[in-house]
């Protein structure tokens, strides 16, 4: 016979109905994650919403509906990342801080939405670009590593404080090189570098980032194209890092130059080189890691910004990883 577990019941009050909306996402979709993510029933009458569930999960509930409530009062429009990084900061302990992450706006996207932080490992990270010169971001896809940089790189532009944005990536996967690919060099690359010309157009939208890449005041390049030049007044991000060689992690380092900024972004579970050839990612961590002015963030699967299977995928994965080893 299963014990029953008994069930607390509590309220909280819609103090602006106006917001009720943005509070509870579209059909109710930021309530539904509250509800998986604590266990619990959330109902809403009139003004109130009724929380039930266990009573050390109804406490965490109310806790969380306070913040996303005085987010919402203060026109922070809520999406699903947003609860996602409240229930994870919840989790954490650290629920204390969370309004502190939308006090700092980065930029503000092509939208006009303002670009903040979405977790206590992002604000590591974008700490770490401002106040070093070479910064690693290392972990998990789905954590916003790529995303910040170019944020980062794009604010730097507008400021001034750089006259160019370089982005450039290993180009092979899984053992495929560019040379047995259709197409001039950029169609050859282009397909690789998705991910940041997402970035890009969610930033500065798509003609304007076409033009700023005609001008080459952004641009675009496999890693193998950085070799013998010296980057000064840029912004550089290397993305996928982790199929990296020593020699061309050596070699994109190297490249730093004066007034210049570099971001290193990689995931070290999903490394692509052939063979035995071992990452320069992972031998930067130990050969670097006490040198000033450099600095590594380390992203694990509680900083993943997607939904949050995402997060138990990559749990699951390295638990599979760690049996199989």
């Amino acid at each position: 016979m299963t014990e029953k577990v008994e069930q607390s019941k509590e309220s909280i009050q819609i103090k602006n109905p106006q917001n009720a909306i943005n509070l509870f996402g579209v059909n109710d979709s930021n309530l539904h994650l509250i509800e998986e993510g604590l266990e619990v029933e959330i109902n809403a009458f009139g003004d109130h919403l009724d929380v039930t569930g266990k009573e050390d999960n109804v406490k965490h509930t109310l806790a969380l509906l306070k913040k996303f409530m005085e987010l919402a009062n203060s026109g922070v429009t809520l999406g699903s990342a947003d609860i996602v990084s409240g229930l994870k900061m919840d989790e954490k302990g650290t629920l204390d801080y969370f309004g502190d992450l939308y006090k700092d706006e980065l930029i503000k996207d092509f939208s006009g939405k303002p670009v903040r932080v979405r977790n206590f490992g992002q604000r590591q990270y974008v700490n770490a670009i401002n106040h070093n010169d070479i910064t690693f971001g290392i972990g998990p896809a789905g954590t916003g590593k790529t995303y910040l940089a170019v944020v980062m790189a794009v604010a730097a532009l507008k400021q001034g404080k750089v006259q160019r944005i370089i982005l450039t990536r290993p180009a092979v996967e899984a053992g495929e090189s560019l040379g047995f690919l259709p197409g001039d060099l950029k169609e050859k690359v282009d397909p690789y570098m998705r991910p940041i010309y997402d970035a890009l157009y969610a930033i500065l939208g798509s003609d304007h980032t076409g033009r700023l890449l005609e001008r080459g005041v952004i641009e675009v390049a496999p890693l193998a194209y950085m070799r013998g030049r010296t980057l000064d007044e840029a912004f550089v991000i290397l993305d996928e890092a982790q199929n990296t060689t020593r020699e061309q992690m050596k070699m994109f380092l190297t490249r730093l130059g004066f007034d210049s900024k570099m971001i290193v972004n990689g995931d070290i579970s999903q490394i692509d080189l052939p063979g035995h050839t071992r990452s320069g990612l992972i031998q930067a961590q130990s050969v670097l890691k006490n040198l000033p002015h450099i600095e590594f963030v380390n992203f694990t699967s509680a900083d993943v910004v997607r939904h949050p299977v995402v997060a138990e995928i990559i749990d699951a994965y390295e638990e599979s990883d760690k049996k199989e080893k």
